[in-house]
């Protein structure tokens, strides 16, 4: 519904957009951009009603800012970069996403992602990484990192997916090229909304590199058992307390 296309050194605040038709605001190619107090609200069974969707940009910041949508609140696309996302409360949707990335060829790095002091309620994933096996590309996603994030009946809390394949549009005997470089997940509370607390899927061809997981205490009251902690063609360095424990859990393959 609204684009900023190339946009330097501005400040977006006080927006509110209901009910758009796809993406309800799109950046692309920005530069030091800052939006506050924007408000995005979509039925959450309307499809591609991302909220904000980032692509090219460097140097922006979302602040302050309340996203109720049927796709991610906030996605952010190749070629991002000093990407800060602070107090934003996210839900319904389908939480904030970085990618899917490798889908397209010359598709750039992303590098520099903070999200920090937001609270997701209701989603259908939490703090998720999708990159796509068979990638068409070989880039990185490098220093993403995740703090204090308070989860409500969050499904998929923390979720790394390097085996996103939608409506199996890709061949998934072929490992993501998509490299993850620097990853964190801090400081991350509260209750999932299936048993899938942690998920840690890395690449078999390019296995995550440099991920740490500090303070997690995430609860499962469901009838199927107690929360899970899966790793994949990962070890992460563990920091403080983890609920459930690390990498504890036998590995199962997600529903596409």
């Amino acid at each position: 519904s609204i684009r900023f296309d190339f946009v330097e050194n501005a400040e977006i605040k006080d927006i509110s957009s209901i009910d758009a038709k796809n993406f309800h605001i799109n950046v692309l190619g920005a530069k030091n951009m800052t939006m506050s107090n924007i408000k995005i609200i979509a039925p959450e069974d309307s499809p591609n009603t991302d909220g904000i969707h980032l692509g090219r940009s460097d140097g922006v910041k979302i602040l302050n800012s309340f996203i109720s949508t049927g796709d991610d609140c906030i996605s952010v696309g190749d070629g991002t970069s000093n990407l800060h996302v602070e107090k934003v409360t996210c839900g319904p949707g389908h939480g904030i996403s970085v990618g899917s990335l490798g889908r397209y060829g010359k598709e750039q790095d992303v590098s520099g992602i903070r999200v920090v002091n937001c609270t997701l309620q209701e989603t259908d994933n939490g703090l998720r990484i999708k990159t796509w096996p068979s990638a068409a590309c070989s880039t990185t996603a490098s220093d993403i990192h995740f703090e204090n994030i308070i989860v409500k009946n969050v499904s998929n809390p923390i979720l790394i997916d390097q085996e996103y394949c939608p409506w199996n549009q890709c061949n998934k005997k072929k490992a993501s090229t998509i490299k993850l470089v620097n990853i964190s997940f801090k400081k991350i509370r509260g209750t999932s909304g299936n048993k899938d607390a942690v998920k840690l899927l890395c690449s078999k061809g390019y296995p995550c590199q440099n991920v740490e997981i500090g303070d997690i205490d995430i609860k499962y009251s469901g009838a199927d058992g107690p929360p899970t902690f899966q790793c994949s063609n990962v070890s992460p360095k563990l920091l403080g307390a983890q609920s459930p424990k690390a990498c504890s859990s036998p590995v199962t393959k997600l529903p596409q």
